[in-house]
């Protein structure tokens, strides 16, 4: 039975058996850690879940049993994650943004991601494999592009002197307080 199903046009990006079917999703790359960062990463998530596992068979380019590719999902969406060796690494330049409802959630998601990995500037961290986060609270561009450009230029100021970002800080430098 063939994994993938054939559409019209030879693919429909849908994998039979899966509830998903997503045309676009994420392709991460890691040397070898695939496997390991996919449950990291559902683990940090409340919905986050592994989908499945596709592992070298004996005679294959890696170890009979080291997974290949990991499918997994995150608020939604569908992320694979693939050992492809030390050929490609991670930068700023592609980053996920985690739109957090209040402090509580900026704090737990930072917390959980610098974990092992590298703080930076402005809500910005790399996690323990380098992969490069944004934890943002909604708030955020209210309060640097609110209507009292003075209060916006107050908090983009007070955002610039942040590693975590603190809601309450942003929107008392927005106040003038």
């Amino acid at each position: 039975m063939p994994l993938i199903a054939a559409g019209p046009a030879g693919g429909t990006g849908e994998r039979k058996g899966s509830a998903v079917s997503e045309k676009i999703t994420t392709c991460l790359w890691f040397d070898s850690q695939a496997e390991e960062a996919a449950e990291y990463y559902v683990s940090i998530f409340d919905d986050g879940k592994i989908l499945d596992v596709a592992r070298y068979g004996d005679g294959g380019p890696g170890p009979a049993g080291q997974a290949i590719t990991v499918r997994f999902l995150l608020d939604g969406r569908t992320f694979t994650a693939l050992n492809g060796g030390p050929t490609f690494t991670f930068t700023e330049a592609v980053s996920f943004v985690i739109d957090c409802a209040s402090q509580e959630e900026v704090d737990r998601y930072w917390s959980a991601l610098t974990d092992g990995g590298q703080e930076s500037q402005c809500g910005w961290l790399k996690d323990r494999y380098g992969v490069s986060w944004q934890v943002v609270p909604s708030v955020l561009g209210q309060l640097i592009g609110g209507p009292d450009p003075d209060g916006a230029q107050r908090a983009m100021q007070a955002m610039l002197g942040m590693r975590k970002l603190d809601i309450a800080a942003l929107q008392r430098a927005y106040d003038g307080a």
